[in-house]
């Protein structure tokens, strides 16, 4: 019995920002009985990511302590497009385009979640109930909201002053990511810190309809040193798909201040390994510990070696290659596709793979402005002074 309060303490306590409405009702709950949790993602791309992962991660911590988990994709809400934290509206999608996004979403987290087998986590898609609602159904729904509510939200308020417009459909994500959870009936939802308003929605959905207290876990964050989630919209994404040798060197990659943060999310790793080694050595440790998680010891090693080959046959050229960019090129995608003549998409693998240098700093983010003149290094041993025209 001991052993499984300090198991159910550990996965309320690593990487958690809040539980609602009390860490210790939680644990007593789940010491007590099974519950039903969830967590959502909407397939905005067809590649789930690092910060995807935490919460994945999180969800097999509480299969394996015999809870029942769901892995639900928001094939309709992802239509909408989840408006947090975003200037602007995103672009909306076809319900086609949002499940051919996610066919492929349950192998890419296989090897952390179990759909098969004894206590399998349940895959549901959200479009199940929610086109079903009529239109008296979602106006009854929303008259448990106003609009002062969703204004006060801060990137509403970015939005408000800069003049950019806010479109009626953006308010009712969070009224239906709220429907999910009644439509479940779950006990406990998991998200990211950033979906907190969207998930009290649906705490204050169930206690409306149901009368039952749900409950609320708030993962912390993977931010950049900019305060940015490193993910897919903002252009530092490290994506599942990712063939290991790569991944290990996006990890590498990361500034040394996401190490500790990046092992208390992404590992099971002592959480004082980064004050324990110097930080190159802990990053290592980190880098394959998340490879051998996803694709296996083998590759991990594999991916290890590789690194290595390539960091040690890294030398520096006797003149570097000058370039002369347009006016208009100014972030480092365009500035890698023109020296390297290849298309940006191209230059945005090579960048997020790690296999850039700025003035003898790795960067991932392909959208990273420049200033000029700069020193970059490409891959192995191709090096230019880049300038304007």
């Amino acid at each position: 019995m001991a052993d499984k309060k300090q198991e159910i303490e550990k996965v309320l306590t690593r990487g958690v920002e809040t539980i609602l409405p009390s860490k210790d009702s939680l644990a007593d709950l789940m010491a007590k009985e099974k519950i039903t949790l969830y967590q959502g993602f909407d397939p905005s791309s067809s590649n789930l990511h690092i910060g995807n992962w935490i919460g994945i991660r999180k969800l097999a911590q509480f299969q394996k302590l015999g809870h029942q988990v769901i892995f639900l994709i928001g094939d309709f809400t992802g239509m909408i497009g989840d408006p947090t934290d975003k200037s602007a509206a995103r672009k909306k999608m076809t319900k086609e385009q949002s499940r051919k996004n996610a066919e492929d979403y349950t192998r890419q987290v296989g090897s952390t979640l179990k759909f098969t087998g004894e206590n399998a986590a349940k895959v549901l898609f959200n479009s199940e109930w929610l086109s079903k609602l009529t239109f008296e159904e979602v106006v009854e729904l929303a008259s448990n909201f106003t609009v002062q509510q969703m204004l006060e939200r801060d990137f509403f308020q970015e939005r408000l002053k800069g003049n950019k417009p806010i479109y009626l459909h953006e308010f009712l994500y969070p009224l239906m990511q709220g429907y999910d959870c009644v439509s479940m009936n779950v006990d406990l939802e998991i998200g990211g810190n950033d979906q907190l308003f969207n998930m009290l929605a649906g705490r204050s959905l169930m206690k409306t309809t149901k009368g039952k207290d749900k409950y609320i876990l708030a993962t912390k964050l993977l931010l950049d040193p900019g305060g940015q989630k490193m993910g897919k919209t903002e252009g530092n994404v490290i994506n599942l798909t990712s063939n290991p040798v790569d991944m290990y060197g996006q990890i590498m990659a990361l500034p040394d201040n996401l190490l500790d943060l990046g092992i208390e999310l992404l590992t099971d790793l002592p959480l004082d390994l980064a004050k324990n080694h110097k930080p190159l050595e802990a990053k290592k440790k980190l880098a394959f510990d998340v490879v051998e998680q996803l694709h296996g010891e083998k590759k991990a090693e594999e991916a290890e070696s590789e690194f290595k080959k390539r960091h040690q046959e890294r030398t520096g050229p006797e003149k570097p290659l000058e370039v002369n960019v347009g006016e208009e090129v100014e972030v480092l995608d365009e500035v890698v596709a023109e020296i390297k003549d290849i298309s940006r998409s191209e230059a945005k693998r090579l960048i997020m793979s790690g296999s850039v240098d700025v003035e003898e700093e790795t960067i991932t983010n392909p959208k990273h402005k420049l200033d000029f003149p700069s020193n970059l290094k490409i891959g192995k041993a191709a090096f230019a002074k880049v300038t304007k025209k």
